[in-house]
């Protein structure tokens, strides 16, 4: 028996907050597990002519087989059942479902994911499924990509393609996730594919992943009107480093690019006149395309790893920021600053700023050096404890009002790390690359014992 520490006893006893129907679940992304990428039908996405281009990711890496999840699913679903999830957050791979840019169907692309939801339900397991984690058709990105307006289009129609296959059995739907990253990242730092560095199309995508967003709960909605749906969005709370006006000025901005830009057009508000005006780059804007962004959600999603504390820097680019260090002492392996309070933070944000009536923590875990032990087993406490801590945070949430309704730890299995490739590990269950063997880690143990011992004081499913 794991001996329980004083920070694990408080973890526990915190946890009789959250709701008896909480959600405990894990999270993966199509790209980042499935491998096979040649196979069924599938046609390269960005992330593969990324992943390929010298000098992109870490190691060379790349997603070609990844976790080989596309054959291994039913033991990975095993795995699920070990740990006593009750969900399981996977995303849709678009260029295994509409592989060209000529709309055609493949039906081995729906038949592979058709397989998977009815083992997850067959399992006790609810599906949450994600239309889109990155994975933009290459075919689509040579027809311009995001900054273009039919990207949005052909991606309401591939919504409505899985919606009409998978709709009448998934009840809970993510649109995007973390289009901050599709668009600052991947078209104003360069970081991540599609590997731009140009503001005025990292601003046109971010504007068009918003109205393709818009289009893609209509067309779930016209399928089921049942379904919920949600969005997924990576928010940070955002400090300034001093307590100078430079650097408040500078944390107000951060907040804008990394919060308010994204929050207030799902929430009707528009986008934040500050930021535009900061930006100087006019949006796309059409008759209807505010409303269309703006389609009332069931839920929101919260994927939280760090918090931002910055300073002004007026010789770099918009938002003329600078990110320092976070003062705490802990830090995972890739360097963030182990800040469990924020999390806290950002969920009363939501409920009290934006009024939130349904929130999902649909992302929250750390990256460790983990390896296999002589006694075969992987032993991650640091991990564990901040498992612990980011729950005990959600309940204080819970306590304050939030209505939080499940959590989704990052990640079911170590797995393809975007830019960062294999070295960086979040999973809870170790994976063994050369081999594909998969060990649950202490972390995956420990998550198991505290949803079991939730359930049994609650009565939980």
């Amino acid at each position: 028996m794991t001996r329980v520490t004083p920070v694990e006893r408080h973890a526990v006893d915190d946890l009789s907050a959250l709701p008896d129907d909480f959600v405990w679940g894990a999270a993966t992304a199509a790209y980042q597990i499935e491998g096979a990428v040649g196979e069924g039908g599938r046609a390269p996405s960005i992330w593969d002519t990324f992943s390929h281009t010298p000098g992109a990711v870490d190691n060379g890496d790349t997603g070609d087989e990844a976790c080989d999840h596309y054959h291994r699913w039913p033991e990975d679903i095993a795995l699920m059942r070990q740990l006593g999830l009750g969900a399981y957050r996977f995303s849709i791979a678009w260029p295994r479902v509409v592989p060209e840019a000529d709309g055609r169907v493949n039906p081995a692309g729906l038949a592979f994911y058709d397989r998977l939801t009815d083992a997850l339900l067959e399992a006790g397991i609810t599906p949450f499924a994600t239309l889109y984690h990155w994975d933009l058709p290459q075919a689509q990105q040579d027809r311009g990509g995001w900054p273009e307006r039919a990207t949005a289009e052909r991606f309401g129609e591939y919504a409505a393609v899985v919606a009409d296959r998978l709709a009448d059995r998934i009840t809970d739907w993510t649109t995007l996730n973390e289009p901050l990253c599709s668009a600052w990242i991947g078209h104003l730092e360069g970081r991540m594919a599609p590997g731009l560095t140009d503001l005025t199309a990292a601003v046109r995508a971010s504007y068009h992943l918003h109205l393709g967003h818009g289009l893609a709960v209509q067309a779930l909605r016209a399928a089921n009107p049942r379904v919920r749906v949600g969005i997924v969005n990576n928010l940070s709370p955002c400090e300034p480093a001093t307590d100078s006006e430079a650097d408040r000025a500078a944390a107000r901005r951060a907040d804008g690019h990394t919060n308010r830009w994204w929050l207030d057009p799902i929430h009707g508000r528009g986008y934040p006149e500050d930021m535009t005006q900061l930006y100087g780059v006019d949006l796309p804007v059409r008759g209807g395309d505010l409303a269309t962004i703006a389609t009332p959600l069931d839920w929101l999603g919260l994927n939280y790893y760090f918090r931002f504390v910055v300073a002004d820097d007026p010789s770099g680019a918009a938002p003329y920021i600078r990110q320092v260090p976070g003062p705490g002492p802990r830090r995972t392996a890739m360097d963030w600053e182990v800040h469990g309070d924020g999390l806290e933070q950002l969920l009363l944000r939501l409920t009290d700023d934006y009024g939130a009536r349904r929130i999902h923590v649909t992302e929250n875990g750390s990256a460790y050096h983990d390896t296999v032990a002589p006694d075969g087993r992987v032993h991650d406490p640091e991990r564990t404890a901040y498992l612990e801590e980011h729950l005990a945070a959600c309940a204080r949430a819970v306590k304050q009002g939030a209505p939080l309704a499940g959590y989704f730890a990052w990640s079911l299995m170590d797995n393809f790390e975007w830019a960062y490739g294999y070295d960086k590990r979040f999973g809870l269950v170790h994976v063994d690359y050369p081999t594909q063997r998969r060990t649950i880690k202490t972390s995956g143990r420990r998550y198991a014992e505290l949803i079991a011992a939730h359930r049994s004081r609650t009565g939980g499913a």
